[in-house]
C-alpha cells in the first residue's frame, strides 16, 4: 500500500508540474503579439476579434478554475486575461494614434 501512495504523489507531482509549465506557456504565447506592436507602434497585424474571444474564453477559464479549485487554472488565466487587457489596450491606443494621422 505504501508503493501506491507513493506512485500516486508522484503523479500528483508530475500533474502539477505539467499543469504549471501548461498553463505558463499558454499564458505568454499572446506576449510576442504584444511586444511587437509596442516596438513596432502600430496596431498593424493585430486582430481585435481574435483578442475579444480569447478574453472572454480565459475569463471562463478563471471561473473554471475556482470552481474546481485549482490554482494552477486560475493564476495562468487571471495572468492571460491581464495581457490580454494591456494587448487589447494598446491596439487602441495604436490605432488612434493611427487615425489621426
Amino acid at each position: 500500500m505504501a508503493g501506491l501512495g507513493r506512485a500516486l504523489r508522484a503523479m500528483t507531482d508530475l500533474t502539477q508540474v505539467i499543469g504549471f509549465v501548461a498553463g505558463f506557456g499558454t499564458t505568454f504565447a499572446a506576449l510576442p503579439d504584444l511586444i511587437a506592436m509596442l516596438k513596432r507602434r502600430s496596431s498593424v497585424g493585430m486582430n481585435p476579434g481574435m483578442a475579444a474571444i480569447t478574453g472572454n474564453f480565459q475569463i471562463l477559464w478563471v471561473i473554471y478554475g475556482a470552481l474546481i479549485g485549482s490554482m494552477n487554472v486560475v493564476m495562468w488565466n487571471v495572468i492571460a486575461v491581464v495581457t490580454n487587457c494591456l494587448t487589447v489596450g494598446a491596439y487602441m491606443y495604436f490605432r488612434r494614434q493611427e487615425a489621426r494621422m
